[in-house]
């Protein structure tokens, strides 16, 4: 956006609009879907929506503001949806841009990619024991809100 040639205003409305559009697409694709500010401190630090289906648990979108970004915020809620699935006995997928660094982490985690599909990477991450689940960082859980209309 900052190398956008536009005014502040018609910023704000190209990423309202945006926002709107994909909002439209999870709830119509994914009625079920959580949709949570994660909080630190009582303060919103970002959002993770995540659907949780009969034959798997998708991350949709984790994305956290850039002052709470490397302080193990999305690896404990990651960490935590793994564990999920684990105990439920579903796959934990999400998909990335495959120039997202968060690429590293989610390789780190144990998500595989299951699927090229050009710019996003499918991901996958299926564990045979908690301890597998769990063998990343320990990092106590980070509260979530749901997200309000």
């Amino acid at each position: 956006m900052a190398t956008a040639p536009w005014t502040p205003e018609q910023k704000q409305q190209f990423l309202a609009m945006q926002f709107g559009l994909q909002r439209a697409h999870f709830r119509r694709h994914y009625p079920t879907a959580s949709f949570d500010i994660i909080l630190e401190d009582d303060r919103a630090a970002g959002r993770l929506y995540v659907n949780r289906a009969k034959d798997e648990i998708r991350v949709l979108d984790i994305a956290l503001l850039p002052e709470h970004r490397g302080k193990g915020i999305g690896t404990g809620l990651l960490r935590a949806l793994l564990v999920e699935g684990e105990k439920a006995g579903l796959p934990v997928r999400l998909h990335v841009e495959r120039n997202n660094r968060a690429l590293q982490l989610y390789e780190r985690l144990g998500f595989r990619m299951v699927a090229d599909r050009g710019v996003y990477l499918e991901m996958e991450a299926a564990f045979t024991s908690l301890e597998d689940a769990a063998s990343s960082l320990e990092i106590p859980p980070v509260p979530t809100h749901p997200q309000t209309e």
